[in-house]
């Protein structure tokens, strides 16, 4: 009888979804998943310019030292205050200077046409700022290529009222080289380095001087990219979210000794003569394919970013987020890659969020290579090839992400592609493009796993972004597959085919980690330490590395061994072609509080398991 309910509960989901416009599986609709900047109806903003009220900002001239980070005192008076008064922040600093779009169909241009790039309400800091009027709040601001300017709202979000605008401010140097992001290329001995500026080629001339560490440096050219508003597929992006998002240089660095120290540093030459420089940093670069050092790896998804400044337009939006960050921060000599498997900002088609981002992982990004997926907050939008029908994107369909890191895939609008890191091969999926089998992303699959050399490369790594293995979230429960669906029916058989080791996910905001399983059993007992064959694989949901968390279903499936409703990340380490290490930590505390490892010789990958070798003769 429970059963059968349980059925007609799914069809009836399924049969409203179908009426609204969606396919089942395409889209999940969670009260707490809108980007909080587009709770601000900018439109409806109208001029209230009050003689007494004022609005100051300063100091006028930010980074005097090169910092692409500091910090503005904001103070303010309102004579008639309010509980909703509220704060933006704007830049370029002049924001209505500029007619809409096209695509605002309206007959008379509003006062406003971009979103600010942050807010926060003025009682923030100041209880008494309803009676009083008076108060001042503290933003951290980033070197984003433009001025500054803040303005004093009433009438809350949905109704804004303009009382007061700032002094213009700005950083020093507004085209700075800021934010690297260090990728692997194709090669293992190559590592890439893209950056963010304000100079167009047309002005200057960028590249990279590396070298080994205390030794003579050389130089590396590199290429430019930028997008414009037309690349977007909607709105925001196209819209009230735009915002110029400046150059991205990237520079490859090749032939690397493996395993060795560089330093490096960001330049452009300009056409006058003259240099500009960003300040210095290094990376160790990566092993030998087979190489047997200790080699560490994280793993997350669905990170996200915050605000230091307290700042609320992120409010219970990713509130792990900055707790992540740090604790990868205060563990980075420890730390040799990083993995982040989709929904990365969370911009959402505001674009101003994408540099915010890169400024949040900076100091990580700019020591180890950071690899990245995609997720259906970068890639899904209507009629644009993503296999997923829905708005998740908010009008970016790919661009940014695909534009602002590198990852090397063969083409950059199909993200897949395979990385090898000393003892491991590591297969990124793109579950926002067909995966299924006859799909050109299933034969890459097929290839990257069946490639990997497993006696060189005994650790072999999928991952995606959406679960399409298993996970025991409420609306994947609700789906009665415990999946993406469609996610394993064709994979399963090559993870078991080529003794996929471990699968990552993100997608679901919790943690979870499986059995060793195949064709939904158990096919290994063991719960913490697995010795010899272990005849599946590991499913492993990492997505709670800062977004709002997931629910778990309150029925616990056989094979999941250990859940979390919390904030955390993976760590893997392979001390050697026999022996790993799997850490689930924290991002609260950074402890450890779920763990495995494997031991095992390169006979027990060899072994045969169900379904996974081809049939033998016994003929002489």
């Amino acid at each position: 009888m429970a059963e059968s309910l349980r059925i007609r509960n799914i069809q009836f989901i399924t049969l409203v979804l179908l009426c609204i416009g969606f396919p089942a599986h395409s889209n999940r609709i969670r009260l707490d998943e809108h980007q909080p900047l587009s709770k601000i109806d900018v439109y409806k903003a109208t001029v209230a310019l009050r003689n007494n009220a004022y609005i100051k900002a300063s100091p006028l001239v930010l980074g005097l030292n090169g910092e692409d980070t500091d910090w503005v005192t904001v103070k303010f008076l309102h004579p008639e205050p309010s509980a909703d008064d509220w704060i933006a922040v704007f830049s370029p600093a002049k924001f209505n200077s500029s007619p809409c779009p096209g695509s605002n169909k309206r007959v008379q241009s509003p006062l406003i046409c971009s979103s600010p790039i942050k807010f926060n309400y003025a009682n923030y800091s100041n209880r008494n700022y309803v009676r009083t009027g008076k108060a001042s709040l503290v933003f951290e601001l980033i070197n984003q290529r433009a001025d500054f300017s803040f303005a004093l709202f009433s009438g809350g979000l949905s109704n804004p009222k303009l009382i007061a605008v700032s002094n213009p401010l700005s950083f020093k140097n507004p085209k700075a080289p800021l934010f690297p992001r260090l990728a692997h290329g194709k090669l293992w001995n190559e590592m890439t380095v893209t950056w963010t500026s304000g100079y167009n080629i047309s002005e200057a001339i960028p590249f990279v001087e590396w070298g080994l560490e205390g030794e003579t440096q050389t130089r590396s050219p590199a290429g430019t990219l930028t997008f414009s508003r037309k690349s977007m597929c909607g709105a925001p992006a196209r819209t009230v979210g735009w915002r110029d998002p400046g150059f991205f240089h990237t520079s490859f660095l090749q032939n690397l000794w493996p395993n060795t120290v560089y330093t490096y540093r960001l330049g452009h030459r300009l056409f006058s003569g003259s240099y500009i420089w960003s300040k210095s940093y290094s990376f160790k670069s990566s092993p030998h394919p087979g190489e047997e050092s200790l080699q560490r790896v994280i793993i997350f998804g669905d990170m996200g970013k915050g605000q230091r400044d307290g700042s609320n337009e992120y409010s219970n939006y990713q509130p792990g987020a900055l707790n992540t960050t740090d604790q990868l921060i205060k563990d980075l000599d420890n730390i040799d890659i990083v993995f982040h498997i989709g929904d990365l900002s969370y911009a959402n088609g505001y674009l101003s969020q994408w540099d915010q981002f890169t400024a949040q992982v900076e100091p990580i990004a700019s020591r180890v290579p950071y690899m990245v997926a995609s997720g259906n907050h970068e890639r899904d939008w209507p009629n644009t090839g993503s296999f997923y029908a829905n708005m998740d994107s908010g009008g970016e369909c790919g661009v940014p992400a695909e534009t602002m890191f590198y990852f090397p895939a063969e083409n950059r609008a199909k993200f897949w592609y395979k990385t090898d890191y000393g003892l491991f091969r590591f297969c990124i999926v793109d579950s926002e493009h067909d995966w299924r089998e006859g799909s050109e992303q299933y034969r890459f699959i097929e290839h990257c796993l069946a490639s990997a050399d497993r006696r060189r490369q005994p650790w072999l790594i999928f991952a995606a972004h959406r679960v399409l293995g298993y996970s025991s979230n409420d609306w994947y429960a609700l789906e009665g597959s415990y999946e993406e669906p469609m996610g394993r029916e064709s994979l399963q058989k090559l993870w078991q085919k080529y003794r996929v080791d471990i699968a990552f996910y993100g997608h679901v905001h919790n943690y979870e980690r499986t059995c060793p399983i195949y064709q939904n059993q158990c096919v290994n007992e063991e719960k913490s330490h697995y010795s010899g064959t272990m005849n599946g694989t590991i499913h492993v949901v990492a997505g709670g590395a800062g977004s709002h968390l997931s629910a778990f279903t309150k029925e616990i499936p056989k094979w999941s061994l250990y859940r979390d409703y919390d904030f955390g990340f993976v760590k893997l380490t392979a001390f050697d072609r026999h022996s790993l290490l799997f850490e689930y930590k924290k991002s609260s505390d950074g402890k450890v509080y779920d763990s495995f490892t494997i031991s095992r010789d390169y006979r027990d990958v060899l072994a045969c398991v169900p379904d996974s070798c081809e049939r033998t003769t016994m003929a002489a």
